[in-house]
This record gives C-alpha cells, sequence and structure tokens, in this order.
C-alpha cells in the first residue's frame, strides 16, 4: 500500500469510526481517540478484506461505505471483547 493509500485510509477510517459509532447501538464508554482507533482499524479490515475477495485491487483502498462497515464490525468484536473481560 502506499502512502498515499494509507493516509487515505486513515483519513476515511477515522470518519467512518465516527459514523459507525453513531450507528451502532448500545452505550460504549470510549473516548473519541479510541473511536478513531477502532474507525481506522475498520477501514484497514475492510481493505484487507476486500483485496482477499477481489472487490478490490492492489492500490485501492476501501470505499466509505465499506470502511464505515468494517467499523461497526471491529467496533461489535471490541464490545465482546470487554464484555468477556469483565
Amino acid at each position: 500500500m502506499s502512502i498515499t493509500g494509507i493516509i487515505a485510509t486513515l483519513i476515511i477510517g477515522f470518519f467512518a469510526g465516527l459514523i459507525a459509532r453513531f450507528l451502532k447501538p448500545g452505550d460504549d464508554n470510549m473516548g473519541i481517540i479510541m473511536t478513531s482507533l477502532l474507525g481506522v482499524a475498520g477501514a484497514f479490515a475492510a481493505t484487507f478484506l476486500g483485496r482477499a475477495l477481489g472487490l478490490y485491487h492492489e492500490g485501492q483502498a476501501a470505499g466509505f461505505i465499506g470502511a464505515v462497515i468494517g467499523a461497526v464490525l471491529v467496533l461489535v468484536v471490541y464490545g465482546f471483547i470487554r464484555k468477556a473481560a469483565k
């Protein structure tokens, strides 16, 4: 992945994390930094999963909708892990 692809994924991931947090129901007591990090993780996950499935080619990042879906999935997994740790 090129540096511009990484920067684009970071920016898209930030906004995707905010939207995913808005879309996912429940009370997740986390701040803006953790929300952003999980959104970025979701964007990267969506990019790599999309490439593995043949949806994206090398050098392409996940689209905004794919990044939001990835971020929601990462938030759900994070919520399960937090509940299991309690």
